[in-house]
Parts: structure tokens; sequence; C-alpha cells
């Protein structure tokens, strides 16, 4: 990020630099999502052809954000100043936020994520990951002016800044709460293959003998299968199936979340997880609420590209934010499908009441869409940085990997072998208490970040035009 900000500065035009911050942006979120391909390819049909230009459409999309940021940048900034760094991870912040919420939304990939191991993840805890995305891109800033100022005093002004911001992790204290009990989980992962996950006759059949000997056969206090584990509505289910899931846990001291679809053709379907226990009426229920475009859903007037796929399961109901915790054994638990987990402020509705805040953090997904390695990496890193958002525990149930645990501070405790049949087990320890950044993210979303990033950069035009003859 400093090579882009010394291109950009040294751009002869402000065009020129949004089409250098384009090029840029492109190429890095081109491979940062290139398993998009095989979903589409492999698993929806689509001609490679088409696929790769849908892959390059998205990032040339979403590049847009960051190419209006460094046309700004580029208007607005002085040579070799180190106000022009503030002002540039301003707008890299802007265009991160825009990203991540505007037209649903699709941060995959954000500069911040980068710091889940890095000298700035002690500050996860108070400003989130889109926090550390602004003072990643401020440092890379200020390493471009000391790499470019002529002036020392310009080249120390930096130089102190920037090691005031790397010590800063080091003068806060730990965002941190309290621990909530321990309880112990078997996380399912069945490894049903993509291509035959959905066909009755094979990967469904497969699925429900190999989940339904796994629900009765582990003794843990919380069995979590994956998203759409049972591929088919309750109804649908062999006889019995559905009986013998709330027999088995509807006495004793064991429970379990099961994913699978629910609904009916006149009330809308949902990808939803339910929750067996003892002692309830009626299972408890959380729908997913963000849907994944063209997969879950399709936009207003692109029915006719989902049409050139074969992708099952394809237009769902959306549902409510926030949605009530699984509450067992003293624990709260939230549950997220798929890629939800991507999206902090929507999580961070949980944690608007400390009192009900969830003390686990639970994502069933399906990555066996994206092929071998690259999205379950990507996957796990996001889960990491939501447990140091948080200061929570994060449990990770999915089809094909990575299935893993994940504890408060973001290590990883418990995986499980990619594209392997297993149950993972292990015990994880339940949190309580609210870090900074759930506190004040809880209460009134990714507001703040907005506002301080717009204010610099109302800041910056208006001492710009002051300056000018």
């Amino acid at each position: 990020m400093a090579t882009l900000v010394t291109v950009l500065m040294r751009s002869g035009t402000a065009r020129q630099a949004a089409w250098r911050g384009w090029l840029f942006t492109l190429a890095w979120l081109s491979v940062t999502f290139a398993w998009l391909f095989i979903s589409m390819h492999t698993y929806g049909g689509l001609s490679a052809v088409l696929a790769v230009l849908a892959v390059l459409a998205l990032a040339g999309a979403l590049a847009i954000y960051y190419a209006a940021a460094c046309w700004i940048f580029w208007m607005l900034a002085q040579k070799n100043r180190v106000s022009s760094a503030i002002v540039f991870a301003s707008l890299w912040l802007l265009a991160e936020l825009a990203r991540g919420q505007w037209l649903t939304g699709f941060g995959w990939g954000a500069v911040g994520y980068s710091q889940v191991d890095g000298p700035l993840q002690p500050l996860v805890g108070w400003i989130g990951m889109y926090g550390v995305s602004g003072l990643a891109a401020a440092i890379a800033a200020l390493l471009a002016v000391v790499w470019s100022a002529p002036a020392v005093k310009v080249k120390m002004l930096a130089g102190v800044l920037m090691l005031g911001w790397l010590m800063l992790p080091l003068t806060l204290p730990a965002a941190k709460g309290a621990d909530w009990g321990e309880l112990s989980v078997t996380l399912l992962q069945g490894n049903i293959a993509q291509e035959e996950k959905f066909e009755p006759a094979t990967g469904v059949l497969k699925a429900l003998r190999w989940y339904g000997e796994q629900l009765q056969a582990n003794r843990s206090a919380l069995i979590i299968t994956p998203e759409t584990a049972l591929a088919v509505l309750p109804e649908q289910l062999p006889d019995g199936y559905w009986q013998a899931l709330q027999t088995r846990f509807g006495q004793g001291n064991q429970a379990a979340l099961v994913g699978l679809p629910l609904g009916s053709y006149e009330q809308g379907y949902t990808n939803s997880v339910v929750g067996f226990k003892p002692g309830q009426a009626s299972p408890w229920r959380y729908d997913k609420h963000h849907l994944v475009p063209f997969g879950e859903f399709i936009p207003p007037m692109f029915r006719w590209f989902t049409d050139l796929m074969h992708i099952p399961l394809g237009d769902f109901s959306r549902g409510a934010l926030p949605q009530p915790t699984f509450d067992w054994q003293g624990q709260r638990i939230a549950a997220t499908v798929c890629y939800e987990n991507l999206y902090s402020n929507e999580l961070a509705t949980q944690f608007s009441d400390a009192a009900k805040s969830p003390t686990i953090l639970v994502n069933v997904s399906n990555l066996g869409w994206f092929g071998e390695h690259l999205a379950m990496d990507q996957h796990l890193q996001i889960a990491r940085m939501r447990a140091l958002e948080f200061d929570r525990p994060f449990l990770l149930a999915t089809n094909t990997g990575q299935t893993a645990i994940v504890n408060h501070l973001g290590q990883v405790t418990h995986t499980a072998l990619a594209h392997t049949a297993v149950a993972l087990q292990g015990v994880v320890q339940g949190r309580t208490g609210l870090t900074p950044y759930a506190r004040w993210i809880g209460q009134f979303g990714l507001l703040p970040l907005w506002g301080v990033a717009l204010a610099v950069v109302l800041v910056s035009v208006l001492t710009r035009r002051r300056h000018l003859p």
C-alpha cells in the first residue's frame, strides 16, 4: 500500500491517479476472491470465460470505491506532507466501509484482516477491523511520505508519528471481559462432495445417514452440524427422522444445532439453523439474515445471470436482525450462517444489551462451493477477527473445512483436517463483558468511523480552498 501512495503522489493528473488505484484494487480483489470462479464454473455450470469475466466484473465494480478515493486523494494531497497520509487513510477507510456495507456489502479481504497476527492486533478490541484498516493505511502512507520527502523535518515527524502509532497498542489496557463457564462441544464435518450434496439419491442420503449417526453417538453438551447439513425440508426427511432428533435431545443434558432449509413455497424458504434441547416446547430457530447475492437471492434485473447457472436453493427469504440467542447450560450462543461472520456491524446488534450479549459465537458454513484451501483459510481468519473484536470464542462447523474452535484471543485451539469426515471435539470457554468496540458499535454501528473519516476529508477540502489563490 505504501507503494500505491507513492505512485499516486507521482501521478500527473487526478484521472491518472484514479486509474492506477483502480488497477491496483482490481488485481488485489481478483486474487482475493478468485475462488468465486469455482462456485460459478465448477458447480454452477457457467462457462469458464463468463466465470472469469464475472469475477473481474465484481472486482472491477468494487475497485471503483478505491479509484474514487485515489482521485480525491490526488486532489487534496500536498506533496510530501504528513497531513496527506492522514487524508489517504481516511479516504481508504471510507472506501473499505463503502465496499463492506453498500449494495449488501462484500468486505472480504479488507486490509484490517492482515492484523489478526500483526502489531496492531491489540487495537482490534478497541476500534475493530475497519478501524485497524484505517490505521494500517495511515502507517503505509507515512512510509511513503518518509521515502519521498526531501525535508529532514518531515521525515522526522513522520517517523515519530509512525512509531507512536505502532506503540499505541502497548499503552492501552487489554480490551477483555471475563470467563463465563465451559462447554464441551462437537463440531461435525461431513465432507459431502459438493457435486452430490443436493442430489437426493447420493449426497442427501449420505448426509442423512452420517449426520444422523453422529448426532446420536456423540456425547458433548452441544453438537453442531454445518450449514444445510440436512439439505431437505423437515417434511421431506425420512419417516421418523425429525421425531428421532426431538426425542434424542428432548431429555438429558445434551443439545444440538442443525443446519437445514425451512419454510414453504407460500411462505418462502429460509437458510436456517434449528436448535434442539431438553425442556423446550418447539425447536429454537435462526434464519440467515445476510443473504448471498445470486446464490441465495437474485438482485433486480439479474435473473438472466442466475438462469445461466444451476445452483440449487437460489432464492431465500431474509431473517430478522437481531434474533434470540440459543441459551444452553448457562451460555448464550449467537449463530451466523456462511459469510455472515464477515459483517461485524450486524453481529454487533447482539451486543447492544450487555446482560443479554452472547457468550459464544457459532458459524455454520458450506465452503465446499469454493474449492480447496484459500476460501477456507480466509473464512477462518475472519472468524478470528470477530473473536478479537468481541472477546468471544468462535466455533466454525463446516462441510469440508476449515472446521475449528477459536478462543477469545483469536487463537485456533482445535481444527479438523480439511476434506475428511470427522467429529471435532473440544471444550470452549464462554466469555462475558463488552470490549470497547462491542460497546460503541452495538450502540452506533459503524457511524463513528464514517464520521471521523468524513470529518478529516472535509477539513482537508476546506483547508485546500483556503489556500487556493
